[in-house]
């Protein structure tokens, strides 16, 4: 080997050894200049509603916090913050408080999107990252306002990753990520920021009997539903009315159950109902989880087998409104075949019990 082939050798090893030590680097801010960047862009968040069914405390004051995400000053905040509000506020870095209206709300994901309602507010905004590459592990900050004392930042990692807390039965379409980065009341709203400043979640809730077992809005899902509660006010989903979960193999086996979308509840006046699906109504305890059993299970949609809850997920994801549907179900050890016409999905009963539960700031 001579000189100048030794040479371009020795190059090349530099620039392998080197170039994922800079990439790895440009991810790994100290917290102190994490919050010195998005300390701007975080708000709190007032809001005043009255509920006209009561004689007694009609009216509730909520304390939260919220993000701006792009340059038109839109706040991505908790639905459960400004759900039913009559006025809302927000303060920024100086304190001053601001007039802001609702552009969106989503009572199923727990997200909303508010405005500044005075011309030439001008407010800085936070930069997404994503939620999809995040590992077990990885280092996170927490920025709110807990308590509604100030403006605070908590430290922690990434708990885990796709979480299902049972809030309604159509939680499992809205995974969290867990964190032990302290969340209090007053939190929820605010970003959940990685070692490059980065938003990669919505802080939403925690566990009051853990200890920090805490939960966030994944960002990829802000990505997605933020742009239609700017545009259109309201997430639009296709409505079939079907909550259950995938059959577990121990009942498949020990019961006979055919495997699929174990059908555990129809809602009331939904396509299911109409089409007649039936839900569960013996309850069985399996481990820690409850199942309602003796309802239908559905095996396919359009075709395609139902083997896991993600390829469900998707499924339920790409369903348009307007679109016909072919379900085949199991029933009694029979298979049965059905089509419906789908929907726009209105707001439910159950979408919104989980923040008439919950009226403190949170």
């Amino acid at each position: 080997m001579n000189l100048f082939t030794r040479f371009c050798v020795l190059i090349a090893s530099c620039l392998c050894i080197t170039a994922p030590a800079s990439a790895a680097s440009a991810c790994d801010k100290p917290f102190t200049e994490v919050f010195e960047e998005v300390e701007p862009s975080v708000v709190r968040v007032f809001s005043v509603s009255i509920d006209p069914f009561t004689m007694i405390e009609r009216v509730q004051l909520d304390v939260g916090t919220g993000v701006v995400i792009d340059d038109e000053g839109h706040i991505v905040t908790n639905a459960h913050n400004v759900y039913r509000a009559s006025e809302i506020m927000i303060s920024a870095g100086n304190e001053n408080m601001l007039p802001a209206k609702l552009i969106g709300i989503d009572p199923v994901s727990d997200l909303a999107v508010i405005k500044p309602d005075l011309p030439g507010v001008k407010l800085p905004k936070a930069r997404l990252g994503h939620s999809d590459a995040l590992a077990i592990g990885e280092e996170v900050l927490a920025v709110g306002y807990p308590l509604g004392i100030g403006k605070s930042a908590t430290r922690g990692i990434v708990s885990a990753l796709d979480r299902v807390v049972p809030l309604t039965p159509f939680s499992w379409m809205t995974p969290y990520l867990q964190t032990d980065a302290a969340i209090s009341p007053g939190n929820s709203g605010g970003p959940l920021l990685n070692r490059c400043a980065e938003v990669i979640g919505i802080n939403t809730l925690f566990l009051q009997k853990g200890q920090n077992v805490n939960f966030t809005i994944p960002v990829d899902l802000v990505r997605r539903l933020a742009p239609m509660l700017i545009k259109e006010g309201r997430v639009i989903r296709a409505w079939h009315g079907i909550n259950g979960r995938m059959v577990p193999p121990p009942l498949m086996f020990a019961l006979h159950i055919a495997p699929g979308f174990l059908v555990e509840t129809v809602e009331p006046g939904s396509p299911a109902e109409k089409i007649g699906l039936k839900g569960g109504t013996f309850p069985v305890i399996l481990g820690t989880e409850e199942y309602l059993l003796g309802g239908d299970v559905i095996t396919k949609v359009n075709g395609r087998e139902l083997t896991d809850l993600k390829t469900v997920a998707d499924i339920v994801r790409s369903l348009k409104v307007g679109e016909k549907i072919t379900l085949e179900y199991w029933r009694d050890g029979t298979m049965h075949e059905a089509e419906v016409v789908l929907p726009e999905r209105p707001v439910l009963p159950g979408d919104t019990r989980k923040f008439d539960k919950t009226r403190s700031p949170r």
